[in-house]
Protein backbone atom coordinates (compact mmCIF):
# COMPACT_ATOMS: atom_id res chain seq x y z
CA UNK A 1 0.00 0.00 0.00
CA UNK A 2 1.37 3.38 -1.45
CA UNK A 3 2.20 5.75 1.62
CA UNK A 4 0.15 9.12 2.15
CA UNK A 5 2.18 11.79 0.80
CA UNK A 6 1.67 14.78 3.58
CA UNK A 7 1.57 18.78 1.78
CA UNK A 8 4.37 20.94 2.94
CA UNK A 9 3.34 25.11 3.41
CA UNK A 10 6.35 26.86 0.66
CA UNK A 11 6.42 30.11 2.41
CA UNK A 12 6.44 28.70 6.33
CA UNK A 13 7.59 25.01 5.88
CA UNK A 14 5.04 23.37 8.00
CA UNK A 15 3.13 20.52 7.68
CA UNK A 16 -0.12 20.05 6.80
CA UNK A 17 -2.57 19.55 10.00
CA UNK A 18 -5.64 19.35 10.83
CA UNK A 19 -5.53 22.52 12.65
CA UNK A 20 -3.87 24.29 10.13
CA UNK A 21 -4.65 22.64 6.58
CA UNK A 22 -2.68 23.53 3.45
CA UNK A 23 -4.31 24.39 0.45
CA UNK A 24 -2.89 23.23 -3.41
CA UNK A 25 -3.35 26.96 -5.23
CA UNK A 26 -2.11 25.61 -8.62
CA UNK A 27 0.10 22.46 -9.28
CA UNK A 28 3.26 22.25 -7.08
CA UNK A 29 2.44 25.55 -5.01
CA UNK A 30 0.94 25.07 -1.51
CA UNK A 31 -0.27 27.23 1.11
CA UNK A 32 -1.40 26.91 4.79
CA UNK A 33 -4.15 28.59 5.96
CA UNK A 34 -2.21 30.43 8.61
CA UNK A 35 0.21 31.88 6.08
CA UNK A 36 -3.00 32.61 3.56
CA UNK A 37 -4.33 34.52 6.77
CA UNK A 38 -1.18 36.68 7.12
CA UNK A 39 -1.22 37.72 3.02
CA UNK A 40 -4.51 38.82 3.59
CA UNK A 41 -3.89 41.04 6.14
CA UNK A 42 -0.86 42.23 4.92
CA UNK A 43 -3.01 43.27 1.86
CA UNK A 44 -5.36 44.96 4.05
CA UNK A 45 -2.78 46.59 5.76
CA UNK A 46 -1.63 48.09 2.07
CA UNK A 47 -4.87 49.24 1.28
CA UNK A 48 -5.58 51.10 4.56
CA UNK A 49 -1.98 52.68 4.03
CA UNK A 50 -2.79 53.54 0.10
CA UNK A 51 -6.49 55.00 1.45
CA UNK A 52 -4.45 57.20 3.93
CA UNK A 53 -2.52 58.25 1.14
CA UNK A 54 -4.92 60.27 -0.33
CA UNK A 55 -3.79 62.96 1.72
CA UNK A 56 -0.70 63.11 -0.56
CA UNK A 57 0.13 63.16 -3.87
CA UNK A 58 1.59 60.69 -6.09
CA UNK A 59 5.05 62.57 -5.44
CA UNK A 60 5.06 61.60 -1.81
CA UNK A 61 4.38 66.06 -0.83
CA UNK A 62 1.63 66.03 1.36
CA UNK A 63 -1.93 68.05 0.79
CA UNK A 64 -2.53 70.35 3.03
CA UNK A 65 -5.60 70.87 5.02
CA UNK A 66 -8.48 73.50 4.19
CA UNK A 67 -7.63 75.35 7.05
CA UNK A 68 -3.76 75.22 6.04
CA UNK A 69 -4.51 76.54 2.28
CA UNK A 70 -6.38 79.06 3.40
CA UNK A 71 -3.52 80.44 6.16
CA UNK A 72 -0.84 80.21 3.11
CA UNK A 73 -3.44 82.30 0.90
CA UNK A 74 -3.39 84.64 3.68
CA UNK A 75 0.07 85.81 3.63
CA UNK A 76 -0.06 86.35 -0.14
CA UNK A 77 -3.50 87.57 -0.64
CA UNK A 78 -5.39 90.14 1.79
CA UNK A 79 -9.21 89.97 2.45
CA UNK A 80 -11.36 87.72 0.38
CA UNK A 81 -12.14 85.50 2.94
CA UNK A 82 -14.85 84.36 1.28
CA UNK A 83 -12.83 83.17 -2.06
CA UNK A 84 -10.67 81.54 0.12
CA UNK A 85 -12.67 79.33 1.91
CA UNK A 86 -14.33 78.22 -1.82
CA UNK A 87 -10.52 77.74 -3.05
CA UNK A 88 -9.54 75.61 -0.44
CA UNK A 89 -12.00 73.55 -0.08
CA UNK A 90 -12.64 72.95 -4.19
CA UNK A 91 -8.60 72.46 -4.30
CA UNK A 92 -8.46 70.14 -1.14
CA UNK A 93 -10.94 67.90 -2.28
CA UNK A 94 -9.59 67.46 -6.23
CA UNK A 95 -6.84 66.46 -4.75
CA UNK A 96 -7.92 64.10 -2.48
CA UNK A 97 -10.23 63.32 -5.55
CA UNK A 98 -7.63 62.07 -8.24
CA UNK A 99 -5.69 60.04 -5.58
CA UNK A 100 -8.34 57.89 -4.51
CA UNK A 101 -8.06 53.90 -5.02
CA UNK A 102 -10.14 53.50 -8.11
CA UNK A 103 -10.96 49.26 -6.89
CA UNK A 104 -12.02 50.42 -2.60
CA UNK A 105 -15.75 51.17 -3.84
CA UNK A 106 -18.12 52.16 -7.18
CA UNK A 107 -18.68 56.09 -6.29
CA UNK A 108 -16.80 58.29 -8.47
CA UNK A 109 -16.28 61.91 -7.40
CA UNK A 110 -16.01 64.24 -10.27
CA UNK A 111 -14.50 66.91 -10.80
CA UNK A 112 -15.57 70.45 -9.21
CA UNK A 113 -13.85 73.39 -11.66
CA UNK A 114 -13.80 77.01 -10.10
CA UNK A 115 -15.14 79.96 -11.59
CA UNK A 116 -13.85 83.60 -9.94
CA UNK A 117 -16.05 86.46 -9.89
CA UNK A 118 -15.14 90.39 -9.17
CA UNK A 119 -13.83 93.46 -10.07
CA UNK A 120 -10.16 93.79 -11.52
CA UNK A 121 -7.40 94.20 -9.53
CA UNK A 122 -9.27 92.14 -6.36
CA UNK A 123 -6.55 89.06 -6.20
CA UNK A 124 -8.09 86.39 -8.92
CA UNK A 125 -4.82 85.35 -10.85
CA UNK A 126 -2.64 86.08 -7.59
CA UNK A 127 -5.32 83.51 -5.72
CA UNK A 128 -4.40 81.11 -8.37
CA UNK A 129 -0.90 81.60 -8.43
CA UNK A 130 -0.43 81.34 -4.60
CA UNK A 131 -2.26 78.01 -4.59
CA UNK A 132 -0.01 76.37 -7.23
CA UNK A 133 3.09 77.40 -5.20
CA UNK A 134 1.47 75.97 -2.13
CA UNK A 135 0.79 72.73 -4.22
CA UNK A 136 4.03 73.00 -6.03
CA UNK A 137 1.91 71.39 -9.07
CA UNK A 138 2.32 72.34 -12.90
CA UNK A 139 0.30 75.69 -13.34
CA UNK A 140 -0.26 78.18 -16.30
CA UNK A 141 -2.46 81.60 -16.83
CA UNK A 142 -4.08 81.46 -20.03
CA UNK A 143 -5.86 84.29 -21.88
CA UNK A 144 -9.44 83.69 -23.29
CA UNK A 145 -9.80 86.59 -25.73
CA UNK A 146 -6.90 85.25 -28.02
CA UNK A 147 -9.16 82.08 -28.54
CA UNK A 148 -11.38 81.41 -31.28
CA UNK A 149 -13.19 78.10 -32.69
CA UNK A 150 -11.49 75.61 -34.57
CA UNK A 151 -10.79 76.80 -37.96
CA UNK A 152 -10.58 80.71 -37.60
CA UNK A 153 -8.03 83.01 -37.10
CA UNK A 154 -6.69 82.81 -33.68
CA UNK A 155 -5.31 80.12 -31.26
CA UNK A 156 -7.50 77.03 -31.37
CA UNK A 157 -9.02 75.79 -27.94
CA UNK A 158 -6.36 72.61 -26.90
CA UNK A 159 -3.57 75.27 -26.98
CA UNK A 160 -3.97 76.12 -24.12
CA UNK A 161 -2.92 72.77 -22.69
CA UNK A 162 0.43 73.78 -24.84
CA UNK A 163 1.51 76.31 -21.85
CA UNK A 164 0.45 73.45 -19.33
CA UNK A 165 2.43 71.18 -20.83
CA UNK A 166 5.67 73.70 -21.35
CA UNK A 167 5.25 74.89 -17.60
CA UNK A 168 6.27 70.91 -16.72
CA UNK A 169 8.92 70.25 -19.36
CA UNK A 170 6.06 68.23 -21.27
CA UNK A 171 5.48 65.82 -18.41
CA UNK A 172 2.36 64.55 -19.61
CA UNK A 173 1.98 62.72 -16.14
CA UNK A 174 2.53 66.01 -14.33
CA UNK A 175 0.29 68.30 -16.67
CA UNK A 176 -2.38 66.01 -15.83
CA UNK A 177 -2.44 66.59 -12.55
CA UNK A 178 -1.79 70.11 -12.82
CA UNK A 179 -3.88 73.87 -12.85
CA UNK A 180 -5.16 75.91 -15.46
CA UNK A 181 -6.54 79.49 -14.50
CA UNK A 182 -7.97 80.73 -17.73
CA UNK A 183 -8.17 84.39 -17.37
CA UNK A 184 -11.20 86.94 -19.48
CA UNK A 185 -13.78 84.23 -19.13
CA UNK A 186 -15.77 86.60 -19.56
CA UNK A 187 -14.71 88.09 -22.93
CA UNK A 188 -16.08 84.97 -24.64
CA UNK A 189 -19.58 85.51 -23.64
CA UNK A 190 -21.93 85.12 -25.81
CA UNK A 191 -22.16 88.46 -28.14
CA UNK A 192 -26.10 88.68 -28.79
CA UNK A 193 -29.37 86.73 -28.27
CA UNK A 194 -30.35 87.56 -31.72
CA UNK A 195 -29.96 85.68 -34.56
CA UNK A 196 -26.85 86.77 -36.92
CA UNK A 197 -25.52 86.25 -39.95
CA UNK A 198 -22.25 85.38 -38.92
CA UNK A 199 -20.70 82.92 -36.32
CA UNK A 200 -19.49 84.06 -32.47
CA UNK A 201 -16.45 82.15 -33.38
CA UNK A 202 -14.18 84.19 -30.61
CA UNK A 203 -17.52 83.96 -27.94
CA UNK A 204 -20.05 80.95 -28.01
CA UNK A 205 -18.02 79.48 -30.37
CA UNK A 206 -15.34 79.30 -27.73
CA UNK A 207 -17.33 78.32 -25.21
CA UNK A 208 -18.82 75.10 -26.97
CA UNK A 209 -14.94 74.58 -27.94
CA UNK A 210 -13.99 74.40 -23.45
CA UNK A 211 -16.85 72.05 -22.77
CA UNK A 212 -14.70 68.60 -23.60
CA UNK A 213 -11.63 70.38 -21.68
CA UNK A 214 -13.37 71.43 -18.67
CA UNK A 215 -15.85 67.74 -18.60
CA UNK A 216 -12.42 65.94 -18.88
CA UNK A 217 -11.74 63.95 -21.84
CA UNK A 218 -8.20 63.20 -24.26
CA UNK A 219 -7.12 65.67 -26.23
CA UNK A 220 -4.66 66.26 -28.93
CA UNK A 221 -2.74 68.92 -27.92
CA UNK A 222 -0.10 70.64 -30.93
CA UNK A 223 3.42 70.70 -28.97
CA UNK A 224 4.32 74.29 -30.20
CA UNK A 225 0.81 75.65 -29.81
CA UNK A 226 -1.32 77.93 -32.39
CA UNK A 227 -3.15 76.20 -35.13
CA UNK A 228 -3.11 72.60 -35.52
CA UNK A 229 -2.10 71.46 -39.08
CA UNK A 230 -2.64 67.43 -40.63
CA UNK A 231 1.04 66.66 -40.42
CA UNK A 232 1.98 67.68 -37.10
CA UNK A 233 2.43 65.47 -34.31
CA UNK A 234 0.08 65.81 -31.03
CA UNK A 235 0.11 64.81 -27.69
CA UNK A 236 -2.44 63.00 -25.63
CA UNK A 237 -3.38 64.52 -22.93
CA UNK A 238 -6.17 63.46 -20.32
CA UNK A 239 -7.64 66.47 -18.72
CA UNK A 240 -10.21 64.44 -16.37
CA UNK A 241 -7.28 65.19 -13.29
CA UNK A 242 -6.84 69.19 -14.43
CA UNK A 243 -8.06 72.08 -12.66
CA UNK A 244 -9.36 74.55 -14.04
CA UNK A 245 -9.85 78.09 -12.54
CA UNK A 246 -11.62 80.82 -14.29
CA UNK A 247 -11.71 84.33 -13.74
CA UNK A 248 -13.44 87.26 -15.18
CA UNK A 249 -14.39 91.06 -14.03
CA UNK A 250 -17.66 90.13 -15.78
CA UNK A 251 -18.85 93.87 -15.60
CA UNK A 252 -21.70 95.27 -15.83
CA UNK A 253 -23.32 92.46 -14.02
CA UNK A 254 -24.60 94.28 -11.40
CA UNK A 255 -27.34 95.28 -13.39
CA UNK A 256 -28.12 92.08 -14.08
CA UNK A 257 -27.96 91.01 -10.42
CA UNK A 258 -29.81 94.15 -9.32
CA UNK A 259 -32.87 92.84 -11.57
CA UNK A 260 -32.82 90.05 -10.21
CA UNK A 261 -32.87 91.11 -6.42
CA UNK A 262 -35.01 94.67 -7.40
CA UNK A 263 -33.02 96.39 -5.20
CA UNK A 264 -35.01 99.77 -6.17
CA UNK A 265 -36.13 100.94 -2.37
CA UNK A 266 -39.08 102.86 -1.75
CA UNK A 267 -39.66 104.39 1.81
CA UNK A 268 -38.32 105.43 4.48
CA UNK A 269 -35.37 104.27 6.37
CA UNK A 270 -33.11 103.81 2.95
CA UNK A 271 -30.96 106.71 2.63
CA UNK A 272 -28.27 107.23 -0.35
CA UNK A 273 -25.52 106.17 1.67
CA UNK A 274 -27.33 102.95 2.39
CA UNK A 275 -28.67 102.06 -1.29
CA UNK A 276 -25.32 102.88 -3.09
CA UNK A 277 -23.33 100.17 -0.25
CA UNK A 278 -25.72 97.74 -1.16
CA UNK A 279 -24.63 98.62 -4.89
CA UNK A 280 -21.34 98.23 -4.14
CA UNK A 281 -22.01 94.49 -2.58
CA UNK A 282 -24.02 93.55 -5.22
CA UNK A 283 -21.31 90.88 -6.94
CA UNK A 284 -21.20 88.86 -3.36
CA UNK A 285 -25.20 87.75 -4.49
CA UNK A 286 -23.92 86.50 -8.07
CA UNK A 287 -25.94 83.06 -8.64
CA UNK A 288 -25.12 81.03 -12.41
CA UNK A 289 -28.40 82.79 -13.78
CA UNK A 290 -26.61 85.69 -13.69
CA UNK A 291 -23.54 84.41 -15.54
CA UNK A 292 -26.27 82.94 -18.01
CA UNK A 293 -27.75 86.48 -18.66
CA UNK A 294 -24.36 87.65 -19.04
CA UNK A 295 -24.04 85.62 -21.99
CA UNK A 296 -22.23 82.02 -20.55
CA UNK A 297 -24.23 79.31 -21.73
CA UNK A 298 -25.44 77.18 -19.60
CA UNK A 299 -23.02 73.95 -20.50
CA UNK A 300 -20.21 75.92 -19.74
CA UNK A 301 -21.88 77.10 -16.27
CA UNK A 302 -22.84 73.55 -15.66
CA UNK A 303 -19.15 72.49 -15.52
CA UNK A 304 -17.89 75.87 -13.06
CA UNK A 305 -19.88 74.14 -10.48
CA UNK A 306 -18.09 76.50 -7.69
CA UNK A 307 -19.06 79.96 -8.17
CA UNK A 308 -17.67 82.45 -5.93
CA UNK A 309 -16.74 85.88 -6.04
CA UNK A 310 -14.30 88.59 -4.62
CA UNK A 311 -14.97 92.06 -2.52
CA UNK A 312 -14.07 95.40 -4.06
CA UNK A 313 -10.52 96.80 -2.33
CA UNK A 314 -11.72 99.63 0.15
CA UNK A 315 -9.05 102.06 1.41
CA UNK A 316 -8.12 99.59 4.07
CA UNK A 317 -7.42 96.54 2.50
CA UNK A 318 -5.60 99.00 -0.67
CA UNK A 319 -3.11 100.00 2.61
CA UNK A 320 -2.58 96.21 3.75
CA UNK A 321 -1.66 95.09 0.66
CA UNK A 322 1.18 97.63 0.63
CA UNK A 323 3.48 96.37 3.43
CA UNK A 324 1.56 93.05 4.50
CA UNK A 325 2.41 90.38 1.87
CA UNK A 326 5.06 87.99 1.56
CA UNK A 327 5.77 89.84 -1.65
CA UNK A 328 4.07 93.34 -1.39
CA UNK A 329 5.49 95.64 -3.59
CA UNK A 330 7.14 97.92 -0.63
CA UNK A 331 9.04 94.85 0.08
CA UNK A 332 10.26 94.14 -3.30
CA UNK A 333 11.80 97.83 -3.71
CA UNK A 334 12.94 97.23 -0.14
CA UNK A 335 14.86 93.58 -1.24
CA UNK A 336 16.13 95.14 -4.34
CA UNK A 337 17.66 98.41 -2.96
CA UNK A 338 19.26 96.04 -0.77
CA UNK A 339 21.02 94.02 -2.66
CA UNK A 340 22.95 97.29 -3.76
CA UNK A 341 23.66 98.20 0.54
CA UNK A 342 20.89 100.95 -0.04
CA UNK A 343 18.06 100.99 2.94
CA UNK A 344 14.46 101.75 1.99
CA UNK A 345 11.75 103.36 4.31
CA UNK A 346 8.29 104.61 3.44
CA UNK A 347 6.59 107.19 5.26
CA UNK A 348 3.46 106.20 6.54
CA UNK A 349 2.47 109.48 4.93
CA UNK A 350 3.69 108.22 1.31
CA UNK A 351 1.94 105.12 1.65
CA UNK A 352 -1.57 106.87 2.87
CA UNK A 353 -1.48 109.14 -0.70
CA UNK A 354 -0.04 106.17 -2.72
CA UNK A 355 -3.34 104.62 -1.65
CA UNK A 356 -5.68 107.41 -2.35
CA UNK A 357 -4.43 108.06 -5.77
CA UNK A 358 -5.18 104.35 -6.42
CA UNK A 359 -8.66 104.44 -5.59
CA UNK A 360 -8.98 107.62 -7.60
CA UNK A 361 -8.08 105.98 -10.56
CA UNK A 362 -9.97 102.62 -9.58
CA UNK A 363 -7.53 100.32 -10.89
CA UNK A 364 -7.42 98.14 -7.60
CA UNK A 365 -4.23 96.49 -6.45
CA UNK A 366 -3.02 97.07 -9.84
CA UNK A 367 -3.17 100.83 -9.47
CA UNK A 368 -0.89 100.39 -6.14
CA UNK A 369 2.57 99.13 -8.13
CA UNK A 370 1.91 101.05 -11.46
CA UNK A 371 1.90 103.89 -8.85
CA UNK A 372 4.66 102.76 -6.63
CA UNK A 373 6.83 101.91 -9.83
CA UNK A 374 6.32 105.67 -10.95
CA UNK A 375 7.49 106.95 -7.80
CA UNK A 376 10.40 105.05 -7.55
CA UNK A 377 11.81 105.32 -10.88
CA UNK A 378 13.96 108.23 -10.04
CA UNK A 379 15.31 106.36 -6.97
CA UNK A 380 16.08 103.33 -8.78
CA UNK A 381 18.36 104.77 -11.06
CA UNK A 382 19.84 107.16 -8.61
CA UNK A 383 20.58 104.56 -5.98
CA UNK A 384 23.25 102.27 -7.16
CA UNK A 385 25.70 105.01 -7.87
CA UNK A 386 24.99 106.80 -5.04
CA UNK A 387 27.03 107.11 -1.92
CA UNK A 388 23.98 107.44 0.50
CA UNK A 389 23.42 104.37 2.32
CA UNK A 390 19.19 105.09 3.62
CA UNK A 391 16.42 106.29 1.29
CA UNK A 392 13.13 107.68 2.42
CA UNK A 393 9.96 107.86 0.73
CA UNK A 394 7.55 110.78 2.31
CA UNK A 395 4.39 112.33 1.03
CA UNK A 396 6.34 115.47 -0.61
CA UNK A 397 8.65 112.93 -2.63
CA UNK A 398 5.88 111.11 -3.66
CA UNK A 399 3.43 113.85 -4.92
CA UNK A 400 6.52 115.39 -6.79
CA UNK A 401 7.10 112.20 -9.24
CA UNK A 402 3.85 111.74 -9.76
CA UNK A 403 3.25 115.36 -10.52
CA UNK A 404 7.01 115.19 -13.16
CA UNK A 405 5.28 111.50 -14.53
CA UNK A 406 1.74 113.68 -15.07
CA UNK A 407 0.49 111.07 -13.52
CA UNK A 408 -2.31 113.24 -12.03
CA UNK A 409 -5.85 113.06 -13.19
CA UNK A 410 -6.96 115.39 -15.47
CA UNK A 411 -9.73 117.33 -14.94
CA UNK A 412 -12.20 119.39 -17.08
CA UNK A 413 -13.39 122.70 -15.77
CA UNK A 414 -16.40 123.08 -15.90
Amino acid sequence: MAKKTTKRCVMCGREETAANPVVSVYDQLTICEECIDFINQMRDSERLDRRNAGNKDKGGKSIPTPKKIHEFLDQYVIGQDEAKKYLSVAVYNHYKRINQNADDDDVDIEKSNIILVGPTGTGKTLLAKSIARLLDVPFTIVDATVLTEAGYVGEDIESLLTRLLQACDYDVERAERGIVFIDEIDKIARKSDNPSITRDVSGEGVQQGLLKLLEGSTVLVPPNGGRKHPEQKMIAVNTKNILFICGGAFDGIERKIASRLNTHMVGYGHDEKSRKRQRENLMRYVLPQDLKSFGLIPEIIGRLPILTSLDPLDREALRRILTEPKNAITRQYKKMLELDGVTLEFADEALDLIVDKAIEYKLGARGLRSIVETVMVDAMYEAPSSDSKKLVIDADYVRSQLEKAHFEKTRISE
